[in-house]
């Protein structure tokens, strides 16, 4: 049985845009063997999924989600290519799903990208000064840093968070799922969450 390590699961999901689950289920299928597990992606179609995303969307469902007795509501735009798979059930569910997701998860962002940078500045400084004051060496506080700011990444953007439904795979994952299901680009555009009494 082939080690499989986090660069080859790196290299994997560089080749194919897959999620990180299903990249290193494929590698373990195909044993640590790269061009076995490509084909092993591409048979279950989330090789596509990757292909499709420089594809415009213009169509879409906006969809609104109220919870906990109207204290919570949230509104999501999640937009495919055609008007075909916008009225499909498993786009419908897949756009509901989301929403469940950013009422039960309070998302700062969809990437990383939109992260704020001085908020990503402010969460380094902390993060930073919790290393120094535990007394650890210089060298190693920007390592320690770094790394408590992917922590932050996985939980506060929506698209590398644990799914919900699914802990084991990130909402990413899941809507390469999708995407390769539909065989259209779906991208998750903008959302709103609004909680009584938060500011």
């Amino acid at each position: 049985m082939a080690t499989i390590t986090a660069a080859m699961v790196k290299e994997l999901r560089e080749k194919t845009g897959a999620g990180m689950m299903d990249c290193k289920k494929a590698l373990t299928e195909a044993d640590g063997d790269m061009e076995k597990a490509v084909e092993f992606l591409r048979k279950k179609g989330i090789a596509k999924a990757e292909k499709k995303a420089s594809r415009e969307v213009k169509d879409g469902l906006v969809e609104a989600y109220i919870h906990a007795g109207g204290k919570l509501g949230v509104l999501v735009e999640v937009n495919c290519e055609t008007d075909f798979v916008a009225k499909t059930e498993d786009f419908q569910n897949f756009v509901h799903n989301v929403a469940m997701q950013i009422a039960a998860t309070n998302p700062i962002a969809i990437t990383r990208e939109e992260v704020p940078s001085e908020l990503i500045e402010k969460e380094l400084n902390i993060y930073k000064a919790q290393a120094k004051e535990a007394g650890k060496p210089d060298h190693i506080i920007e390592k320690i840093a770094m790394g408590k700011m992917e922590k932050f990444y996985s939980e506060n953007v929506l698209l590398e968070q644990a799914y919900i439904r699914d802990p084991e795979k990130t909402v990413k994952d899941y809507m390469t799922e999708i995407i390769a299901k539909l065989g259209e680009n779906i991208t998750i555009r903008r959302f709103a969450r609004f909680r009584i009494g938060d500011e």
